[in-house]
């Protein structure tokens, strides 16, 4: 189901224009493509008015964005959690340049990148020309659980676009900025953000989390996240040269609609590009809660002669713990009469006791079960995971 606010932006000017926007360039790259093979049949010059409409157009959504934007720098950067925990460093910040991204298309003049560090698996380094694509789980930021940053509500959620290969290298590199990226920005917001996440946090403000990792979202739209709950995992989605994660804060819950909103994180600020910071984990992480002991009175002994006798009856005249006045008081005069030889007190206990117990319909007691027998629920490790 659509959130309302979507259903609103879509037919909003600003939408509008952003998916002109988009189609203006679309209608440019196509006929400088055509014009390669067969002869248009129109003017050279007007070739080019598709593209100068939508550079006039853009030009026009960003002067809308800086007012937008100007309204919340005024108000001051909003404090949040950091999404992530452990060591990372970012790679483009509001901290060195607005906006942070070269442009404020997708609400992301304040937007930060940020890719994991870890010196037991250190990340590969761009290689010139070595390799032109890496695998994402050559990289430790590839699975990392990224959190929510505040209590919120989720109004957009998606995780089925795969996991691209890393552009680690410099044809790789180049394919993404002049082929991949040109084809993302025409097919629209979502080829660019990849699988994403949109949090609506009150008072205007939505954050959104890009490039998930495909299949790890817990949430849905409609539900309701607090701070430090799990959300998804880092991965290597949409309009990405590694895996790492784009955070933003915002203004709408569309980024195509949306202006970027300052932020700083809560007890690490905004880090400059190329700074490593270390986030602490948050204080609800799902983790997996502690296994619960078994009661001791549910329990196998370690030694109890019933188990003795069920597995080994010629053991039982071993066993002495089991007191006479446990045993049936019924079935010592039955013995007496039937029998004609030696007294019941001067026969071995083995045969009475054997007999009793086949006899008798009463369970063995509760506490003298093996632990095989117990059937008990049991604890399932984890926290809830509510449901997709």
């Amino acid at each position: 189901m659509v959130p309302t606010e979507e259903k609103v932006m879509v037919t909003s000017p600003r939408k509008v224009c952003s998916v002109l926007h988009r189609l203006l360039w679309a209608v440019f790259v196509a006929q400088a493509l055509a014009s390669l093979l067969v002869d248009l049949p129109y003017s050279y010059a007007a070739g080019w008015l598709p593209a100068v409409a939508a550079v006039l157009l853009g030009t026009g959504l960003s002067l809308t964005a800086r007012r937008a934007e100007a309204a919340a720098v005024a108000r001051g950067p909003v404090e949040v959690a950091p999404p992530v925990a452990g060591t990372w460093s970012a790679l483009n910040s509001p901290a060195d340049r607005v906006p942070s991204h070269g442009t404020r298309a997708y609400g992301q003049a304040y937007a930060i990148d940020i890719t994991a560090e870890d010196p037991d698996r250190p990340r590969p380094a761009f290689a010139w020309f070595g390799p032109p694509a890496r695998r994402p789980e050559a990289y430790p930021a590839f699975g990392a659980p990224l959190f929510a940053v505040a209590d919120g509500t989720v109004v957009r959620a998606e995780d089925r676009l795969r996991d691209h290969r890393a552009r680690s290298s410099l044809p790789g590199l180049l394919y993404l900025l002049v082929v991949e990226s040109l084809v993302r920005a025409v097919a629209g917001v979502s080829q660019v953000t990849g699988n994403h996440l949109v949090l609506d946090l009150g008072d205007g403000t939505y954050a959104l989390y890009a490039h998930l990792r495909r299949g790890s979202l817990r949430v849905r739209p409609g539900d309701r996240v607090a701070a430090g709950q799990l959300l998804a995992a880092c991965g290597n989605s949409g309009n990405s040269s590694e895996p790492h994660v784009h955070f933003q804060l915002m203004d709408a819950p569309d980024p195509d609609t949306a202006s970027g909103i300052p932020f700083t994180w809560r007890g690490v600020g905004v880090p400059r590009g190329g700074e490593v910071f270390t986030a602490p984990p948050p204080p609800t992480e799902d983790r997996p809660p502690a296994q619960a002991p078994t009661p001791t009175e549910d329990r196998a002994p370690a030694q109890t002669s019933t188990l003795a006798e069920d597995r080994a009856p010629a053991q039982a005249q071993a066993q002495t713990s089991t007191p006479t006045e446990d045993r049936p008081p019924a079935s010592s005069p039955p013995r007496t009469e039937t029998q004609s030889q030696p007294p019941a007190e001067t026969q071995s206990p083995t045969p009475p006791q054997t007999q009793a117990e086949a006899q008798s319909p009463t369970p063995a007691p509760e506490d003298a079960r093996p632990a095989g027998r117990i059937d008990r629920p049991r604890r399932r490790p984890g926290g809830v995971v509510p449901e997709r």
